[in-house]
């Protein structure tokens, strides 16, 4: 009798190692959460102290921290179409904002991830094409899509409709036609009255409802929150600022600008949705087995009457949206994953949206595309070597123009190239002893303004669309 009851204990220790190691290779869950206008210094595990991100500090906790992550662009579009398709915005498809669609050929990370079985979901802001482009979501590997389609309709938190599934989806809340001598005639505003549904609510709850219909896995969910991008129009919403938010939080009685508070409430409200799906996770019994990435498309605004230097939410950078300095483009990165991301780390692995796609391509265990310019982060992830980039390139056609590049600790920065061509000034700064890119360097170092003009003139392709002023 003592022999068959060890006999069943050992059989059914056997069969749960066996299952044990059959999960540990099944392929993990992925969320990648995607701010949008989010500084570097806007979270508390980057040095934010007056907001409260008690989610997002506990993943920073729990996980790890690249210090030298950079977004794929300085503005949304071209951010978004560098981090969907592995392409820097020398090569990429959609270099600009505007309503640009990807197309057929394009890979994404999504078309990648179908590959080996994965269901893959976007939720929030697409803006990577519109309904019935090449570029919607269905056509671009996505299994299910809710959310905004183009960046300008997302600049509106109490929008009339959503789409789901490349189908308008109303909602309760009134738009009316603003009538206030707005040039363009086009103007549209909420009234505050009529307020009923808050789309960044709506769009936590649609994920949450997501990844419990498909917990069983392997999935991928890319949720495009739109906090804390300003409503710019928000003289038309009968408000005194752009931060649309529902209430203040813990925020109500602090002696701050009101627009500051309800900035803040914002990236809370955010960072409590974050909560919410950790939270899932932990009850479906996967959250060891779920990578959570978060980041942001880009640098800080001044937006919606919204005050940078208040929170100080660059942090040491300079610049901010719509500059290649690193306050434009080095975003926060944090990394969760229990009991495979060692807890507490930082890294300085030097990063960018680019590397999103190969990286989930080795998750994945599927063959990483020829046409990148990305390198898989994963062994960093993990703790292994690293392979290093040879350098990291952005450029930005609007305003005059920039182009910048970075290679190891030195960064350099073009700005003028609408009006000068690839003969405007290049500066040179050294990131590792001058993060906030202080002290110009071009003129003790031509030798590194050499390097950085060749870089910069080699590392990108003409675009029959996208082109600085010079070019067209």
């Amino acid at each position: 009798m003592k022999l068959t009851l060890l006999f069943k204990s050992a059989i059914i220790s056997l069969l749960f190692a066996l299952s044990s190691a059959f999960a540990k290779d099944t392929p993990p869950n992925i969320i990648l959460v995607l701010a949008d206008d989010l500084g570097y210094g806007e979270i508390g595990s980057f040095g934010q102290t007056m907001i409260q991100t008690p989610n997002l500090d506990r993943m920073a906790e729990g996980g790890i921290r690249f210090t030298d992550h950079y977004s794929g662009a300085t503005v949304c579009a071209p951010s978004r179409c560098s981090l969907l398709t592995g392409l820097h915005t020398g090569h990429a498809r959609i270099r600009g904002n505007g309503s640009y669609p990807l197309r057929p050929e394009d890979h994404t990370f999504a078309k990648q991830l179908k590959k080996a079985g994965y269901r893959t979901a976007i939720i929030g802001k697409w803006d990577s094409g519109n309904v019935g482009s090449s570029g919607e979501p269905q056509k671009q590997g996505f299994d299910y899509s809710y959310g905004y389609m183009h960046q300008i309709d997302a600049h509106n938190f109490y929008p009339s409709h959503l789409w789901r599934n490349g189908k308008k989806e109303m909602l309760k809340n009134k738009v009316q036609i603003a009538d206030r001598g707005y040039s363009k005639g086009k103007g549209t505003y909420t009234l505050p009255e009529d307020r009923k549904e808050y789309s960044h609510d709506l769009l936590v709850e649609d994920s949450l409802r997501w990844i419990e219909e498909n917990s069983e896995g392997p999935f991928m969910l890319y949720l495009s929150v739109t906090i804390p991008h300003a409503n710019n129009e928000f003289w038309f919403t009968g408000t005194e600022h752009g931060m649309e938010v529902p209430d203040l939080g813990p925020y109500e009685n602090k002696d701050w600008p009101l627009v500051q508070k309800a900035h803040a409430s914002m990236v809370t409200r955010m960072d409590a949705g974050i909560g919410q799906i950790i939270a899932l996770l932990e009850e479906l019994e996967i959250d060891d087995n779920t990578l959570i990435i978060f980041t942001s498309d880009n640098g800080p605004h001044e937006e919606g009457g919204n005050q940078k230097e208040f929170f100080d939410t660059n942090g040491p950078l300079q610049g901010m949206k719509r500059h290649l300095y690193e306050g434009g483009i080095r975003v926060p990165f944090v990394a969760y994953w229990p009991g495979t991301i060692a807890p507490g780390r930082t890294s300085d692995h030097i990063s960018a949206f680019w590397d999103y796609l190969p990286t989930f391509s080795e998750i994945a265990g599927v063959e990483i595309p020829e046409k990148t310019n990305g390198i898989s982060f994963l062994p960093e992830l993990k703790g292994k070597m690293q392979p290093r980039h040879e350098y990291l390139y952005w450029e930005f056609l609007e305003r005059e123009g920039a182009q910048a590049v970075r290679w190891g600790k030195w960064k350099a920065v073009r700005n003028g190239v609408n009006g000068y061509g690839f003969e405007a000034a290049i500066e040179i700064y050294d990131l590792e002893n001058d993060i906030g890119e202080t002290r110009n360097l071009a003129y003790d170092r031509p030798d590194l303004v050499a390097k950085a003009k060749t870089l910069l003139e080699n590392a990108r392709v003409p675009s029959d669309r996208f082109k600085f002023q010079f070019e067209q």
